[in-house]
C-alpha cells in the first residue's frame, strides 16, 4: 500500500479497515533514508492503524489531544474490566535494570551502556506485541548484563486514527511505572495484555489491573493512572517521535541505524542484527 506524504502530516490507514479490506503489505518506505517508518501492515481484523493521521505539535502532540486518561472513556464497571495475564518470565529477569527519564524518552539499562537501541512504539499497536513477544526478546541477556540500554519513545497517535484514549492512557501508565521503579516489568505486562487494536480497551481500571500481575499496587502509581498525571509527558513523547522523523511502529534503532522491519518479528532475527552490532 502506498503511504502518501505531505510535509510530516502522514496520511492514515485507518480508512482501509473502515472498508473492510484485508491489507497486506511491508512497509512502503524501505529506502532506510532515516525518514521512513519500520512498519509492516498486514491482517489485523481489518484495523489498521499504523500511521500517524497528523504531525504533532507543541500545544498538544498526544495523539488523543483534549482527551484525558481519566475521562475520555467510560469508566468501566469492576466485571466489565478483563482478567489480566502474567508477562513472560524473561521480564523478571529485567527486574533490577534502572529505568530513567528525560524529557519524552524512557531509558532502561545503564546510562553508561556502549550501545544504544532506541524503539519507537504505540501501545495500542499489534506489531508492537509482535515485537516485544519476538525481536525484543533478544535485548534481556544484554539489557540484564548491562551491554546495552534502551530508550523507548512512546507514541500514542492510534488514539487518533482509531478513536478512544486508549493509547494515551497506557503512555501514562508506563511513565508512571518508572517512578515505582517497575517499568521493564509493567512494559511486558502491557503489552502481553494488549487488547485487538481496534477496541479502545486500555482503560485506567484494566491498567491497574495488568499493573497487579508484576505486584505494582503502590498508591502512588494508582493515583497517576487513575487522574492522568503524566499526561503532559505524554504529549512531550509524542512530540519527540515527530521529532525524530518517526511516521509508523515499531521502529528500531540500533547503534544509529534502522533495523529492517522483518528482522523485528523473530528472536532469531533480532539477535543477529544485535551481533552485527557488536551485542551479544
Amino acid at each position: 500500500m502506498a503511504v502518501r506524504k505531505a510535509g510530516r502530516v502522514i496520511a492514515s490507514v485507518a480508512a482501509v479497515a473502515l472498508l473492510g479490506v484485508a491489507v497486506t503489505a511491508c512497509d512502503s518506505d524501505d529506502s532506510d533514508d532515516g525518514k521512513g517508518a519500520s512498519r509492516k501492515v498486514t491482517e489485523s481484523r481489518g484495523s489498521e492503524g499504523r500511521l500517524e493521521s497528523d504531525s504533532p505539535s507543541a500545544d498538544g502532540g498526544a495523539a488523543s489531544e483534549g482527551a484525558s486518561a481519566e475521562g475520555a472513556s467510560p469508566s468501566a464497571s469492576p466485571e466489565d474490566v478483563p482478567e489480566a495475564k502474567v508477562p513472560p518470565v524473561s521480564a523478571e529477569r529485567l527486574a533490577k535494570v534502572p529505568a530513567t527519564v528525560k524529557g519524552g524518552v524512557i531509558t532502561v539499562g545503564k546510562p553508561s551502556a556502549e550501545h544504544t537501541v532506541k524503539v519507537y512504539e504505540d501501545p495500542r499497536c499489534p506489531f508492537c506485541k509482535k515485537f516485544e513477544e519476538g525481536g525484543a526478546q533478544a535485548l534481556v541477556a544484554p539489557l540484564s548484563a548491562g551491554d546495552v540500554k534502551v530508550e523507548y519513545t512512546i507514541a500514542s497517535f492510534l488514539d487518533k486514527n482509531l478513536g478512544g484514549s486508549g493509547s494515551v492512557n497506557a503512555a501514562n501508565a508506563l511513565r508512571a511505572a518508572v517512578e515505582s521503579d517497575k517499568f521493564p516489568q509493567f512494559h511486558a505486562a502491557l503489552f502481553t495484555n494488549q487488547p485487538e487494536e481496534s477496541e479502545d480497551a486500555f482503560t485506567p481500571a484494566f491498567l491497574l489491573k495488568i499493573a497487579d500481575k508484576v505486584g505494582l499496587r503502590d498508591a502512588a502509581f494508582k493515583k497517576a493512572v487513575t487522574n492522568g498525571t503524566y499526561e503532559s509527558w505524554v504529549r512531550t513523547a509524542m512530540e519527540a517521535f515527530g521529532k525524530d522523523g518517526i511516521t509508523g511502529t515499531p521502529t528500531v534503532v540500533v547503534d544509529g541505524k534502522k533495523a529492517p522491519a522483518e528482522s523485528l518479528y523473530s528472536e532469531g532475527d533480532f539477535r543477529k542484527v544485535l551481533k552485527d552490532a557488536g551485542i551479544s
